[in-house]
C-alpha cells in the first residue's frame, strides 16, 4: 500500500467494482511524478531541441539530455552516448536488423539464432530479412518438464528453461547475431543470459537482449551482461508510451550507418552527399518524443526512490501470496501453470481445463480485474506448449494482497459461471 497512493488511475471503479490492475507485463501504470512531468514540459518549455538558441529550447535540450544520462546510469552503461531513444523495443530490434543488413553485416546465408520464448518482436524483423535477404533464422528450443504443485493433481505445473546446452550445435560460421528474450513475457521466465553472452563471446558472436520485461522487474547492469544490444520500452517501466532505449557498445554505434534519413541526424548536407552527426544522434533523425523522453527520465527518478530491493521484496511476496491462494482455484476445476519456476518474475500465466482464456477474462473485467489473455504476441510458444492462449496475471511493486483476494474470489465466480 505504501506505493499504491502515487497511481491515480488505481483509484477508479471500473463496472462499480474496485479497480484490480494485474496486467503490468502489458503496460505499467504511471505515478504522479512522471505525469506531471510530461505536463510541466508542455505547460513551461514546449521547444524543439537541440536547434533554437532560445530559453525554452535550451531548456527542453536540457532535460531531453538528462534524462539520456539517467538511462545510462540507470542500465550502468559506460555513458550516455551508449543511448539512443527509440519508440520502444521493438523499434530498437528493428533498428538494429535494418542497419545490420543495410551495412552488409548480415547477407544471403548469415545465420541469427533466437529462442522459442520470443516475442513476435523478436520473430519478425529477422523472418522479413529471411525473405528479402536470404538469412536464416535458427531457434533454440527448451526443455518442459510437468509436474503437480504440493502433489495437488488438479494444478499441473509446466516448467519451461531453454536447452543452453543446445546453443553450441546451432552456432556454426555463419552465425552472426544471437538475439535472445531476457525475461520471457508470458511465462516470466529470467533467461539465463550470461551463460548465453559467455558461449557467444567464444564464437565472437553480438548479443542483442530484448529486455522489455525484465527492465521493470530486474536491476539491469549491461556492462556486467556484457551484452552488445539491449533494448527495452518506457510503457513497461512506469514511463510514457511511444519512448524506449536501444544501448549499443559504442564500437558497433560507430560502424552502424543510420536508420532513418532527415533533419537533426546529419552534420552537412548538399545534393552530392551528406555527412552524418556522431551517435547517438545519427540514430534520432526528426523531431522526437522529448515530452516522452523527460517522463522517462521521472519514471527513472520514481523507480530509484522506491529503489530495487524495495520491488523485489515486494513483487516476491506478492507471487507467494498470489500463488498460495491460487491452490484454491483447483477445487473448483484443473489448472495449469505455464513457465513455473524459481527463477522469474512475478508473473502468473495459466490455463483451466475446458475454459477459454478470453471468456475468463471478459468476465474477470465484470468484477472489475483487468488481467491479460491469449497468446501475448507468443503464437510460437503457445503452439509448442500445444494451447491456444493462457490467463496471465502480472504483478507490480504497487498492487496490494487485497488485489490478489479480490483477483482470486472473482476467478471463483467466473469458474463456475463458466461450468454451469
Amino acid at each position: 500500500m505504501k506505493y499504491h497512493k502515487d497511481f491515480v488511475i488505481l483509484n477508479q471503479k471500473v463496472n462499480n467494482q474496485k479497480l484490480v490492475y494485474l496486467d503490468n507485463g502489458a503496460t505499467s501504470q504511471k505515478p504522479m511524478s512522471v505525469i506531471n512531468s510530461i505536463e510541466e514540459y508542455y505547460k513551461k518549455y514546449n521547444a524543439n531541441i537541440h536547434r533554437a538558441h532560445h530559453y525554452l529550447g535550451d531548456t527542453a535540450t536540457e532535460m531531453y539530455e538528462a534524462s539520456r544520462q539517467k538511462v545510462a546510469d540507470f542500465i550502468n552503461a559506460k555513458s550516455d552516448k551508449n543511448i539512443v531513444f527509440t519508440k520502444g523495443t521493438t523499434e530498437g530490434i528493428n533498428l538494429l536488423s535494418t542497419c545490420l543488413s543495410r551495412m552488409g553485416y548480415l547477407k544471403a546465408g548469415d545465420e541469427v539464432i533466437i529462442s522459442a520464448m520470443e516475442h513476435h518482436a523478436n520473430i519478425v524483423p529477422w523472418q522479413l530479412l529471411e525473405k528479402y535477404l536470404g538469412i536464416k533464422l535458427k531457434v533454440l528450443d527448451i526443455d518442459t518438464d510437468i509436474n503437480y504443485l504440493d502433489n495437488n493433481k488438479n494444478i499441473e505445473v509446466v516448467a519451461a528453461s531453454l536447452k543452453l546446452d543446445k546453443l553450441k550445435e546451432l552456432i556454426s560460421e555463419k552465425t552472426k547475431l544471437i538475439s535472445i528474450v531476457h525475461v520471457a513475457n508470458s511465462l516470466g521466465l529470467i533467461n539465463p543470459v550470461k551463460e548465453i553472452i559467455s558461449i557467444a563471446k567464444n564464437y565472437n558472436i553480438p548479443v542483442l537482449l530484448d529486455g522489455a520485461q525484465a527492465i521493470a522487474h530486474l536491476k539491469v547492469d549491461v556492462q556486467d551482461l556484457d551484452c552488445d544490444f539491449y533494448v527495452f520500452s518506457g510503457h513497461k517501466m512506469l514511463g510514457p508510451t511511444g519512448v524506449g532505449v536501444f544501448y549499443a557498445k559504442e564500437d558497433w554505434l560507430d560502424k552502424l550507418p543510420p536508420y532513418q534519413g532527415g533533419g537533426e541526424m546529419i552534420s552537412t548536407v548538399t545534393f552530392e552527399k551528406t555527412t552524418y552527426q556522431v551517435s547517438p544522434y545519427k540514430f534520432e533523425a526528426g523531431t522526437p518524443n522529448i515530452a516522452g523522453v523527460i517522463g522517462l527520465g521521472a519514471a527513472i527518478d520514481y523507480i530509484n526512490e522506491v529503489g530495487h530491493d524495495y520491488i523485489n521484496k515486494q513483487e516476491e511476496e506478492l507471487y507467494n501470496y498470489l500463488l498460495a491462494r491460487f491452490k484454491e482455484i483447483s477445487e473448483l476445476n484443473k489448472v495449469k501453470i505455464l513457465g513455473f519456476s524459481n527463477n522469474k518474475v512475478a508473473i502468473l500465466s495459466f490455463v483451466i481445463e475446458n475454459l477459454n482464456a478470453q471468456d475468463i477474462g471478459t468476465l474477470l473485467d465484470q468484477y472489475g480485474v483487468a488481467v491479460r489473455t491469449g497468446h501475448h504476441c507468443n503464437m510460437p510458444l503457445m503452439d509448442y506448449l500445444n494451447i491456444q492462449g493462457t490467463v496471465r496475471a502480472s504483478l507490480s511493486f504497487y498492487n496490494t494482497k487485497e488485489d490478489i483476494d479480490i483477483f482470486i474470489d472473482a476467478l471463483k465466480k467466473v469458474i463456475k459461471i463458466l461450468l454451469d
